[in-house]
């Protein structure tokens, strides 16, 4: 284990650096294979078309390798919880950490609201009587419980949860070509349902830009290895792993999983009714195909909100140990998981998961818009912080080859991240603005987090006179990182 990762404090109440690079790996992977490749593939296609979905969705997958890339250079040379919300602390402004941090935590903490009441809702499929809240309560409560545990359950129970997601790819992807080719169902398929009507093309560039914006979101959750770098095992060994493996798995995944479909569906008769993983498995003749897509789908919504609580709890103890949250949030238990931050994530998310079940739905949906735009607002602070991090670690005569992992491309990597983050960004409402009228209500709702955001950063900016960071202010002899304990790995 390097010297970093056989840190410091011995003491009873401290981080423990007990994940491995299996559970970082399936942590990235888990992370960004979810609802939006099980139920959202159908609405791309149909709207973009095969060939329209697959070129957006390799944009943002060049977006998604820069940005990770990015983080994986930070997080292997400073691994610590608070992620890119401490590296912005840093290496740009106090007061975008501070910004970045919460911004960060109120994301997951209404993702996890809303993945507990889409679970209760997939919940109906088999069992339409249980009210609701019953399985939100029942799926809420399992999640914490693995999240008070420990860091190591944590990374466990998601190991699992994303190697079911995973499998059921494979086995789509492996059936899909197979039926493609005539293999299975006797006909032999090809591609003609990529010329069918205005395929593979539909609706031009503006359709393409629309699912742009869509697949945006299919892929958050992938930055989660950076938060987890605080609590593996051997970060600078580890996280390189993981991202010299995960990205190029996801982008396969993805794009195999359009093709397939394109191939097999015609685009006209995809959409968001029926998962298209149920439409291709019951091609074939799979017994119970839509309860089996049911419980992947089911799996994939409790891995969202197990992550969810990890990331936005990891979050909340930074920012405490940091002087940017309140220093109860940075209690530990005996087993070195921040159990304030854990509940008071559980608070927020139980009053907004009731919220989306029995209150007015305009502020559930509005919640959920904030959260989304929040992950594009973190995406873009990574590729600004890299950005910052290693135009000062050169101006101060560092020798970049002694990093243990250097991302490509510098700068024109973090400078595409930040371009299309920015478009991505801007681009959340565009189809409420209309020639002849705007519908302020979508407005409001689509760019709801960007005052958020910046009432945070200019509000701790003006009550604390922070400034830029001078590039030679960049102090990389003395870099605090919490404390952690290591914890043998079994």
């Amino acid at each position: 284990m390097s010297q970093r990762a056989e840190k410091k404090n011995q003491g009873p109440q401290s981080l423990k650096r007990s994940l491995t690079a299996r559970h970082l790996n399936m942590i990235a992977m888990g992370g960004a294979i979810g609802t939006g490749i099980f139920l959202a593939l159908g609405a791309t296609i149909q709207q973009a078309g095969p060939g329209g979905a697959i070129v957006a969705y390799a944009c943002i997958g060049i977006m998604v390798y820069f940005l990770i890339t990015s983080l994986g250079e930070m997080a292997t040379f400073m691994p610590v919880a608070g992620s890119f919300g401490t590296y912005a602390s840093k290496f740009v402004d106090p007061a975008m950490g501070f910004a970045l941090g919460w911004n960060y935590w109120y994301n997951w903490a209404i993702t996890v609201a809303a993945e507990m009441v889409a679970g209760a809702l997939i919940m109906k499929f088999w069992l339409p009587n249980i009210p609701a809240i019953i399985w939100s309560v029942l799926f809420l409560t399992l999640i914490v419980a693995l999240n008070l545990f420990s860091a190591k359950a944590y990374g466990e129970s998601e190991f699992w949860f994303a190697s079911i997601k995973i499998v059921t790819v494979i086995v789509f992807l492996i059936i899909g070509i197979a039926t493609i080719l005539g293999i299975l169902g006797g006909e032999w398929i090809g591609l003609k349902n990529f010329t069918v009507g205005e395929a593979p093309f539909v609706g031009g560039a503006k359709s393409i830009f629309m699912v742009f914006l869509i697949a945006g979101f299919s892929f958050q959750g992938t930055e989660l290895v950076g938060i987890a770098a605080g609590e593996s095992e051997d970060p600078e060994k580890n996280i390189p792993k993981a991202i010299n493996t995960i990205f190029w798995r996801i982008l396969i995944f993805y794009i195999g999983a359009i093709f397939v479909v394109g191939a097999l569906i015609p685009y006209t008769k995809a959409g968001v009714d029926t998962s298209v993983f149920t439409l291709i498995f019951q091609r074939v003749g799979i017994a119970a195909a839509a309860s089996i897509m049911n419980a992947v789908i089911l799996t994939s919504v409790l891995s969202c909100g197990n992550s969810g609580m990890y990331a936005s709890s990891r979050m909340l103890y930074a920012m405490a140990k940091d002087g940017k949250a309140p220093v109860w949030l940075g209690k530990l238990n005996s087993r070195g998981v921040p159990v304030n931050a854990v509940l008071l994530t559980t608070l927020v998310a139980s009053a907004c998961c009731l919220t989306g079940l029995y209150a007015e739905s305009t502020v559930y949906v509005w919640l959920v818009a904030a959260s989304g735009l929040a992950g594009f607002v973190a995406w873009l602070g990574i590729a600004l912080c890299h950005y910052r991090f290693r135009r000062a670690y050169v101006a101060q005569g560092h020798d970049l080859s002694k990093l243990k992992y250097k991302a490509k491309l510098f700068p024109i990597g973090p400078i595409i991240a930040l371009a299309l983050c920015t478009i991505v960004i801007l681009g959340q409402g565009i189809t409420y603005f209309q020639a002849d009228s705007i519908d302020w209500s979508g407005v409001i709702s689509s760019y709801i987090g960007l005052p958020l955001f910046l009432a945070l950063w200019i509000g701790y900016k003006r009550k604390h006179n922070t400034k830029v960071i001078d590039l030679m202010d960049v102090d990389f002899d003395n870099l605090e990182e919490n404390e952690y304990e290591s914890e043998d790995i079994a």
